[in-house]
């Protein structure tokens, strides 16, 4: 990889559409908690998308997303010379989109307690989180994989997966 990692600002995500997508259109730039940001306008999408989306568009949606994903987190991680950028957040938005779905009908109470616990599993990364973010790593400027860029998503979709499984024990003791 050639060059010292990138920040990003507006202007550098303006300059190509992979960018605005892996950048959460905006949300990925914050300067602080860029995941939780980033999480948030997923939530935020969520609500304006849901009266026009019903199960198959959300999976289309999140299907489509997630192919069309890998090649932005990809093109976005290479162009910030880093393999696994904190500012990329697209990643978390298919996965918090995947457990609102999932989890649907919940009520506001429910979407909270998803968002806290999605927020946990992806920031802590613990077990199977872990483990997927390691996966797919790749040395710290070295070059970006198409491996790689597959590994921005998947560990969130772990993360998800860890949400989800969290929520189903909880129906399935309490009920």
């Amino acid at each position: 990889m050639n060059g010292a990692p990138v920040r990003p600002t507006p202007a550098f995500m303006l300059r190509h559409p992979a960018r605005w997508l892996a950048l959460g259109f905006g949300s990925g730039l914050s300067p602080k908690a860029p995941g939780t940001v980033g999480t948030l306008w997923a939530w935020l999408a969520w609500w304006v998308l849901s009266p026009w989306l019903d199960d198959r568009g959300w999976a289309l949606l999140i299907g489509v997303g997630t192919l069309v994903g890998w090649w932005a987190c990809t093109r976005t991680a290479r162009d910030m010379h880093t393999p696994d950028p904190g500012a990329i957040v697209w990643d978390e938005v298919l996965a918090f989109w995947l457990v609102l779905w999932l989890i649907a009908p919940a009520g506001v109470v429910g979407q909270i307690v998803a968002f806290g616990l999605f927020r946990f599993f992806d920031a802590a990364k613990p077990g199977p989180v872990g483990w997927a973010d390691r996966l797919f790593k790749g040395e710290r400027g070295g070059r970006v994989t198409w491996g790689q860029g597959f590994g921005i998503l998947f560990d969130d979709f772990v993360a998800a997966g860890c949400t989800l499984a969290v929520i189903a024990l909880y129906r399935a003791l309490l009920g």
